[in-house]
């Protein structure tokens, strides 16, 4: 049977409807009234880091969301946030390719990468393209170091976090020998190289310096060159894919001593790939636990009851966002050459911390907390 325009006009109307009930409204039109700002999320969303990737990626979509609620003005229209996710399956070149994707598609921002390994190559071409960039999570000081204007991070980076974690382990845990064992990633590689300064620093000898990568999971012969040692403790420079069955395995060797790893390691899916042998590791995080953050419980409730558990860096990911969009607001502006300049100088009460940047763009008075598995539960000691 044939419609008459008209009829087959109503038909769409109502189709258009239907579909517009079964879910979220339609962002509106780019129109003299409304501006369309796009911000990039980059995060491995495949692979072994892809739970680490999305709670990057929900902590900007719940940023996003929040800041399409408050009627923001730029530049004489109303601004409308868009999110544009990327997956860098935590792969350096394929870093580079998203990153170049996101610059031709002209975005006004980039929240990313996760992994220090994707997030320096890809600084360089946000760079030479003007965009801005706001790391969650990579903290090689690297990325920061490399004299680029458009790169920043909101929390502390490794030169502060493996300083933490050798004086952890020579004042704290008066461990005298340690093994270090690296994923040799820019990540892994460098916080482990930040981490045996500090412990020689505070008298400590290292007995034993090994390297892996980040996708192996059999560290039984590593191990087993490391058991002859004696060392007091094993320090893991990597992520949580290889640290759970890394703890796994040092208790199946029946090594005493004490493990301790980084931020990749300090997430629920290490304790899930640790089993009981998380009891006892040892791990840091930047920043202070979320229950200290200025507005931690507010965006834990909120963050819990839409995306489930927090892994590690969904509230700076949603920090990150935020900073981002506050200058756009200072500047009046969503031209990366417009709003840097008002980043550069920000004082931005966020859910992590107060944000503010320093002359290479770290973040100022970054913070670290060493915590211990206790029970299943991440408690804080330190």
């Amino acid at each position: 049977m044939r419609l008459h325009l008209k009829e087959a006009h109503a038909s769409l109307l109502v189709a258009a409807l239907v579909l517009a009930g079964c879910g979220k409204a339609p962002p509106p039109a780019a129109g003299s009234d409304t501006l369309i700002i796009r911000i990039g999320s980059v995060a491995p969303l495949t692979g072994p880091q892809s739970h680490l990737g999305r709670d990057n990626e929900n902590g900007a979509r719940l940023a996003i969301a929040d800041a399409n609620t408050q009627n923001i003005v730029i530049g004489g229209k109303k601004a409308h946030f868009e999110l544009v996710g990327e997956d860098d399956a935590a792969d350096p070149k394929t870093g580079t390719i998203v990153a170049q994707k996101l610059v031709d598609a002209k975005v006004n921002g980039v929240v990313g990468h996760l992994n220090s390994g994707t997030t320096i190559p890809a600084s360089k071409i946000y760079s030479d393209a003007g965009v801005v960039q706001i790391s969650p999570s990579a903290t090689n000081p690297k990325y920061t170091h490399q004299g680029f204007r458009t790169a920043y991070r909101v929390m502390a980076n490794d030169e502060q976090q493996g300083r933490v974690l050798g004086q952890f382990t020579t004042g704290t845990l008066k461990a005298q020998t340690v093994a270090v064992i690296d994923d040799a990633t820019a990540y892994g590689q460098g916080l482990a190289d930040e981490f045996e300064k500090a412990v020689a620093a505070g008298g400590g000898k290292v007995v034993a310096r090994e390297h892996t990568d980040d996708h192996g999971t059999d560290f039984s012969a590593i191990l087993t060159r490391i058991k002859s040692k004696k060392p007091d403790l094993i320090f893991y420079g990597g992520m949580d894919a290889q640290s759970g069955p890394m703890a796994k395995q040092i208790k199946t060797l029946k090594i005493t001593s004490a493990f301790l790893t980084g931020d990749g390691g300090c997430s629920h899916e290490f304790a899930q790939l640790a089993g009981d042998a998380a009891e006892g590791v040892y791990c840091s995080l930047p920043g202070v636990p979320l229950e200290k953050m200025p507005k931690g419980a507010d965006f834990q409730k909120r963050f819990n009851a839409q995306y489930g558990d927090i892994q590690d860096y969904a509230p700076y990911s949603y920090d990150a966002v935020g900073v981002m969009i506050a200058a756009m607001k200072a500047a009046d502006s969503a031209d990366p050459a417009k709003y840097q300049p008002a980043l550069a100088s920000i004082d931005y009460p966020g859910v992590t911390a107060n944000i503010r940047f320093d002359e290479h763009g770290d973040l100022k008075g970054g913070q670290v907390t060493l915590y211990q598995w206790r029970a299943g539960v991440k408690t804080p000691v330190q």
